[in-house]
């Protein structure tokens, strides 16, 4: 009998503020800047995750403003199979400073994005500031 394997669900956040949106540098592998973001916890929903990610990670409060686009290549994250949905969200208050996860948090532009980026977010990214989906 095969064994039933479903992959985990994450959440990421393009968080936009005043002069760009936020990324996270990690602390943790695989190593990079990224959204800000994390596993959903069961009996969690998905927009409450996303905001618990973004305090964690981020020290901002924030306001959802809609879901992006759900990302779920196999390939997306190497430790595992993740799929995850991408909400857009206003930082609406805190002090921004990387947390938790984050080794720092920063500001960025379309123009000066870091490198490298983690995961597949530098497709996401590229989605975003070509307004597809």
């Amino acid at each position: 009998m095969t064994e039933l394997r479903t992959p985990y669900l994450t959440v990421d956040l393009i968080i936009e503020t005043e002069g760009g949106i936020v990324l996270i540098e990690r602390k943790n592998p695989p190593s990079g800047w990224a959204l800000p973001g994390g596993f959903v916890d069961y009996g969690e929903s998905l927009e409450n995750a996303a905001i618990r990610e973004a305090k964690e990670e981020t020290s901002l409060d924030i306001e959802l403003v809609r879901q992006f686009h759900a990302y779920s290549d196999p390939a997306r994250d190497a430790r595992q199979h993740n799929a995850t949905l991408v909400f857009i969200a206003h930082a609406v208050g805190g002090e921004l400073e990387g947390r938790d996860d984050a080794r720092r948090a920063g500001v960025f532009a379309r123009e000066s994005l870091p490198s490298p980026l983690a995961f597949d977010h530098g497709q996401i990214l590229k989605d975003y500031f070509e307004g597809r989906y």
